[in-house]
């Protein structure tokens, strides 16, 4: 939930643009070997599409082959033990899943579920900051060396821009043997998120920045510090301000502790022969903050990726920059082509372009994806963790699925 109001906004907090627009549980046991793998980067009942209400002329043909795909993909190898994915075309919306939300149990997944929403969280701080620039409080050309400057000066030269583009070089510290260790020796302990950076500070950056894309979770930690240091606010109080209320996300949350609010999708390691094992509170969310700690659920998420990909939270010119493409995958690898943006993938598929972001984390991966005019939008979450290291030939088909599904979204 929200929390208490406050009085007026803090400063750095903007309301929607103005833009004209229509419309507790204990620790489980962890494999060691697995958690320094993935540390960040037999299925009960099958239901099948609710509609609420049905999208006006959707065939039931088409219905059977989306809610096949989940089933296939369920069955698959290392497949999850839970998928929903949610399908809005305007304000009418459609419901398909397959699995449950908890082994053992007969519940299938909802859409009002919460659950970890991995590297989306990075569109996030996206909103946050490109809010900041509007303002005048950011500037995309604004560097390390000036907002953060007690950060390496190895780092000073790399800008916001290069930050939200994944241009920066900087090395990516979930990758760093020091972090990993301390977690594989308490997978719940607390860090401080704001000093996340000190694991790779004495490393230089990759490459001249701007000069090459290299997807790293230390870009979007540099991003929160900014906008608190221009605001002199915590990042969560922004995200309250400039997102979650303006949109009335009312499940959505950056925790630091490892625990899920009640109800929640339940994640697993599937690594067949060895029977899945429920990983949903096994790492701290210290660890991982502005570029992947968020709690939300679909309905939540849908609501954001249709403001954020249709441009309502910022300035026409402030999006013309955001929109400015290049080479470059989100991670996971999105469906179709994938270009980077500012904190935002365009995704080229067979059937017409959408803009979002992905994500993956122990136990979950997610897809959320819209229209570039935000009025139609797709979220696609399973409960367990698939990227191109750990399982690539699942991630091939969940792309592909993922695809099918934005066709149906697109048909007119």
């Amino acid at each position: 939930m929200l929390g208490r109001e406050q009085p007026s906004p803090p400063s750095g907090a903007t309301p929607v643009s103005s833009r004209p627009r229509s419309r507790l549980r204990s620790r489980p046991r962890v494999r060691k070997w697995r958690l320094l793998a993935v540390a960040l980067l037999a299925v009960g009942c099958i239901a099948g599409p609710v509609a609420a209400p049905a999208v006006a002329g959707d065939a039931a043909g088409q219905d059977d082959a989306l809610q096949e795909r989940l089933e296939e993909l369920l069955r698959a190898p290392g497949g999850p033990p839970g998928i929903i994915a949610v399908l809005q075309r305007g304000d009418r919306t459609k419901i398909y899943r397959a699995g449950v939300a908890e082994l053992g149990t007969d519940r299938g997944p909802q859409p009002t579920d919460h659950m970890r929403i991995a590297s989306t969280a990075k569109a996030f701080s996206g909103a946050v900051a490109l809010q900041l620039v509007d303002r005048g409080l950011l500037g995309l050309d604004d560097t390390i060396g000036e907002r953060l400057p007690a950060l390496p000066e190895a780092w000073h030269a790399v800008t916001l821009r290069q930050l939200l583009n994944h241009t920066s070089g900087l090395p990516d510290y979930t990758k760093d043997p020091e972090f990993l260790a301390i977690l594989n020796a308490d997978p719940h302990h607390l860090f401080d998120s704001r000093r996340l950076l000190d694991f790779v500070a004495d490393e230089p950056p990759a490459f001249p920045p701007g000069s090459q894309y290299q997807y790293s979770n230390s870009d979007n930690i540099a991003v929160a510090l900014m906008a608190e240091a221009v605001t002199g606010r915590r990042y969560e109080e922004l995200l309250r301000w400039n997102v979650y209320r303006p949109l009335d996300l009312r499940n959505t949350s950056l925790p630091q502790g490892f625990r899920l609010p009640e109800p929640y999708l339940h994640g697993y390691a599937v690594d067949p022969p060895e029977p899945p094992e429920d990983v949903s509170t096994v790492l701290s969310a210290s660890g991982v903050w502005a570029s992947g700690g968020i709690v939300s659920t679909p309905t939540d998420l849908t609501r954001f990726i249709r403001a954020y990909a249709g441009g309502d939270l910022i300035s026409d010119s402030t999006r013309s920059e955001q929109l400015a493409w290049r080479e470059g995958a989100s991670e996971p690898a999105g469906p179709g082509a994938n270009a980077t943006g500012l904190a935002i993938f365009r995704y080229t598929t067979r059937c017409g372009v959408v803009y979002g972001h992905t994500g993956n984390f122990p136990g979950y991966t997610q897809l959320m994806a819209a229209t570039p005019d935000g009025k139609r939008s797709l979220t696609f979450s399973i409960t367990t963790q698939v990227n191109k290291d750990n399982k690539p030939e699942l991630l091939e088909e969940l792309r592909s699925v993922q695809e099918d599904f934005i066709c149906a979204l697109l048909r007119r």
